[in-house]
């Protein structure tokens, strides 16, 4: 059993991701329609179950995959991104102005985002929600898809 890792398509970079559930872009939606046409077209990779982020743009990216491949879809709000408290969701020019230089890079390993997670609280819920996962889906006779995002992937 194989499971493959798939971040979600194009997402508004005017804004800071994380929770937020702000949708695919145009562009994002054709990235993952060209994923799902090889993926139909690649029929050995007996993917058989796709599972996603409860994230709006995770979703969006799976109910294009699920439509194509004719595959159920399960929601696994564990696979979130970074909980970014109350930057999710907000334009960039005003984070930097409320917030100068708060980026995921810029917090130390337990220092958390103003009503969000630290890098160490990400880190341990990732990693428990992985584990999790793996002992649920080890023993099917299928391959899986986990769509979800770049700093889950990253962990």
């Amino acid at each position: 059993m194989i499971c493959y890792l798939v971040r979600h398509g194009k997402d508004d970079d005017t804004i800071r991701g994380g929770w937020s559930d702000a949708p695919l872009t145009e562009d994002g939606i054709e990235q993952v329609k060209q994923l799902a046409i090889c993926l139909m077209n690649d029929r050995s990779m007996n993917i058989g179950r796709i599972y996603t982020s409860d994230l709006l743009r995770a979703k969006q990216t799976a109910g294009i995959l699920s439509s194509a491949l004719r595959l159920d879809v399960e929601e696994l709000p564990a696979f979130r991104e970074t909980n970014n408290g109350i930057l999710a969701g907000m334009k960039n020019s005003i984070a930097a102005q409320r917030f100068p230089g708060l980026y995921w890079g810029s917090l130390e390993w337990d220092e958390h985002y103003p009503g969000g997670e630290s890098p160490h609280s990400f880190f341990n819920r990732i990693s428990d929600a992985w584990f999790c996962f793996k002992s649920k889906i080890q023993r099917l006779d299928h391959n899986v898809i986990l769509v979800t995002h770049g700093g889950v992937i990253n962990v």
